[in-house]
């Protein structure tokens, strides 16, 4: 089931387990947050185009998808190869329109089928499957996307549009309200009200993103990369007066980070 290489790099892992007094001491539970580190390692290298780096950090997270299942297997949870035969099964009882009978129009039925076979299998609703760990800009795209595989969606954009100026509108209701209230018990109420009012607005603007094409999550990674360069700027721009950037001002600052879009 496994080539020679693979089977090699497993045997290493199972010896660093034994006698490696670091990996002995890990559990699933105690290398989960590196596992999901690692994966963001991966998309970065991709973002970058960083095919050396991308090579070398998807070897990074095959290392715990083996340490991973190493970990299970001492307690007799599953194997190597129960974790290749589940990947498997899958993906050949998920692609009728490729393993069987199943024909298909495009991507897009494609999408919805494979939604109704996850039903099948014993889901008990369509957003299922999406995990809470999830950063929540994401998590919420996600959501949408399965929604609207089963119909539950907007027909035009115009009007997702008009739903992200209403909750917009709705938000700053709220903040007025809560600025004037000289209530302390209402000012903490309209406070947990104000939260889910920006929360509808990030919601909404997740819609329309979902709708121009564009994944929020690479959307907004973009503008914190670019926030990043430019204030980087600033800060470099502000010690060649020999001055640290907590020691500027907002003019002085407002300056040099114009200049900075002239090279970001």
């Amino acid at each position: 089931m496994t080539g020679p290489k693979f089977n090699e790099f497993v045997e290493i892992v199972k010896r660093l387990r034994k006698e490696c007094p670091w990996d002995r001491e890990q559990t699933n539970e105690s290398i989960k947050a590196a596992t999901i580190e690692e994966a963001y390692e991966v998309v970065e290298a991709i973002e970058k185009k960083d095919y050396d780096d991308l090579k070398s950090e998807l070897g990074d997270l095959l290392l715990h998808v083996v340490f991973h299942t190493i970990i299970a297997s001492e307690t007799h949870n599953f194997s190597i190869d129960d974790v290749i035969e589940s990947i498997k099964n899958k993906l050949i009882r998920r692609h009728p329109h490729v393993f069987g009978e199943v024909t298909v129009s495009g991507s897009d039925e494609v999408k919805k089928n494979w939604e109704e076979i996850k039903l099948r299998e014993g889901r008990k609703s369509i957003l299922d499957g999406v995990p809470e760990i999830l950063p929540a800009l994401q998590r919420a795209h996600r959501l949408q996307e399965k929604a609207a595989k089963v119909g539950f969606d907007w027909e035009k954009k115009e009007d997702v549009w008009k739903k992200v100026i209403e909750e917009i509108e709705e938000m700053h209701e709220v903040e007025l309200k809560k600025n004037t209230s000289t209530d302390k018990n209402s000012e903490e109420k309209l406070f947990e009200v104000l939260e889910n009012e920006v929360g509808d607005v990030f919601f909404a603007l997740v819609n329309y993103a979902r709708f121009l094409g564009i994944n929020p999550e690479n959307a907004l990674r973009r503008t914190n990369s670019k926030f990043i360069t430019r204030f980087n700027y600033v800060e470099k721009e502000i010690s060649k007066l020999g001055r640290q950037v907590n020691e500027s001002n907002l003019e002085e600052m407002d300056k040099y980070w114009e200049e900075s879009k002239k090279f970001n």
